[in-house]
């Protein structure tokens, strides 16, 4: 299987054993926010240089967004796991209530719809 096809619980389990083997151990709930604060400040920089006004300060390069976002859900499978969260379970439930809730809010939201090309 090849590292794209991971599902969510296999992605659970490689970070826990990620942490254990090479980690050491989970840092506790609150710095792992921070660290998660922190990973989606690089997202937004890096999409505000690059789909935003921004401009880059001379001499900055910027990391690749797939990089910015990986560190994102690695955080974010950490806060799991030290949670006992299993996010495959989550993410179904989140994904029927947003079903229910807004079956059609999306659809008739006036905002939404396609602009006139004409």
């Amino acid at each position: 299987m090849n590292q794209s096809e991971l599902t969510i619980a296999e992605a659970q389990t490689r970070v826990d054993q990620w942490i254990r083997t090479v980690g050491v151990r989970y840092f506790d709930p609150l710095t792992n926010l921070a660290q998660l604060v922190e990973e989606v400040g690089e997202v937004a920089r890096v999409l505000s240089r690059t789909h935003g006004e921004q401009s880059c300060k001379e001499g900055e390069s910027l990391a690749e967004l797939s990089d910015e976002l990986a560190d994102v859900l690695f955080v974010v499978i950490c806060l799991a796991n030290q949670s006992g969260v299993d996010l495959s379970e989550a993410l179904e439930r989140n994904l029927a209530k947003k079903s229910r809730r807004d079956a059609t809010r999306h659809r008739n939201n006036q905002k939404l719809a396609p602009e006139d090309s004409g």
